[in-house]
């Protein structure tokens, strides 16, 4: 049982049936199994799978006080008490990888799990897919900086714009009033302008904020602010601009700021920590353990690289591909995230003429677990690049807005401006 790497243990006591007696150990979660390890025995009092788990429930009666019972197919009831930090943590962290594995696709039947196709083919694709993204990519930022450049060089016009205004007002004045443009006349053109700037921003403010707080994706998972003490769901949404952390009725928790966000901490492959660090007062922590983390985790490499940070802990699950905790565990632990394929009924040598069309579309090769994992990553990593791509353009929009909103204005006040001047000849 040390070959096995657990998802999450709690210390307590397993109700050993046959005995009539309690055993004092530890209850551990693996990707699809749950065991009850006693170190004084030094075996496992309680081994089974997830997919056998008909219910879980927490129980008490007038002998049996605050215990967790899990009942297995057959009708076998598994009882477990004095859970630390408390049996709801383990209730809602059980009951949340026992749903996912539930309503994960690979529970379905097994003959969908093998189709034929070319993996590597796909990834190929995919790849080159992604560098042409990257390359779009980095034209859109050469062609923002180049905007930028563009409103900087329209400012610096309207600056010389408002000084030629300036000295023509003083030439436009009447001799006897000394002190440059008529007040009246001042506060006309004040209120104009500052009308107009009013709905350029709010206008682009909008733009922005709609391209901002696109979702990347979402995740349900066991959430916790404080220690292990308490663990409870929710859902971490990795947005474009930050990430958010809502509790299961959808009500928003927390919001990480891109730039907010000072640490990532990758624990296991379905546990971080998300913190923002501030100066004089405590800082700000969230936990998340989640089946689906590996989903995320392909995301939050990409927008957060600097500052993902893997633990020693991580180390333990290197020997095993990343993958959801319903893939099938064999007899070797460590090989138990391997795709298999259906059985069939084939017999092991055929003669070439003797096989149908089905048969040898069954003999032929599948994509891996392996290269559907790899690929998965790789379409949510194009599907990060082509939001924040979107997003990019939205703001080219609006700066393209801004621009030929104040070219117009340029252009009226130059008019103006030369009219003005051939009153004065």
């Amino acid at each position: 049982m040390s070959r096995i790497t657990p998802i999450h243990s709690w210390s307590g006591s397993y109700y050993i049936n046959s005995e009539k007696r309690w055993e004092s150990g530890t209850l551990s979660l693996t990707r699809t199994m749950l065991y009850f390890y006693a170190p004084h025995s030094k075996e496992s009092l309680a081994n089974f799978r997830l997919s056998r788990i008909m219910e879980i429930k927490m129980e008490s009666s007038s002998f049996i006080f605050s215990t967790l019972t899990v009942l297995e197919e057959g009708n076998v009831k598994h009882w477990f008490g004095s859970l630390k930090p408390n049996r709801v943590v383990v209730y809602n962290v059980l009951e949340h990888f026992w749903r996912e594995h539930l309503l994960s696709p690979s529970s379905e039947p097994r003959g969908a799990e093998c189709k034929p196709s070319k993996g590597k083919e796909l990834i190929s694709l995919v790849a080159g897919a992604q560098r042409r993204l990257e390359d779009t990519g980095r034209v859109l930022s050469h062609q923002g900086d180049q905007f930028d450049n563009m409103m900087q060089g329209l400012e610096k016009i309207d600056s010389d714009l408002g000084v030629a205004d300036k000295l023509l007002s003083e030439l436009e004045s009447p001799s006897w009033w000394p002190f440059g443009k008529l007040p009246w006349k001042a506060q006309q053109e004040a209120k104009a302008e500052d009308a107009a700037r009013a709905a350029a921003a709010v206008a682009a403010a909008a733009g922005r904020e709609s391209g901002r707080n696109k979702v990347i994706t979402s995740i349900p998972a066991v959430v916790t602010k404080g220690g292990d003490s308490d663990l409870k769901p929710g859902c971490l949404l990795v947005l474009v601009s930050s990430l958010e952390v809502r509790d299961t009725n959808c009500q928003l928790l927390h919001r990480f700021e891109r730039n907010e966000v000072d640490e990532i901490r990758v624990h296991s492959p379905y546990e971080i920590t998300v913190r923002q660090r501030f100066i004089g007062k405590p800082d700000i922590c969230y936990r998340f353990l989640s089946a689906k983390m590996p989903e995320a985790l392909s995301v939050l490499e990409m927008q957060y690289k600097k500052k993902l940070e893997l633990t020693s802990q991580f180390t333990a699950f290197k020997a095993t591909p990343v993958s959801s905790p319903s893939d099938a565990e064999g007899k070797n632990w460590n090989e138990g995230l391997l795709p298999r394929c259906p059985e069939t009924e084939l017999p092991l040598e055929v003669p070439a003429g003797d096989l149908s069309q089905l048969q040898v579309q069954v003999l032929q090769p599948s994509v891996s677990r392996t290269e559907a994992q790899e690929l998965k990553q790789m379409l949510m990593q194009l599907k990060n690049l082509a939001l924040e791509a979107e997003t990019e353009l939205e703001r080219h929009d609006e700066v393209l807005d801004v621009l030929t909103s104040s070219t117009d204005r340029a252009t009226m006040h130059i008019e103006k401006h030369t009219c003005r001047m051939k009153r004065l000849l």
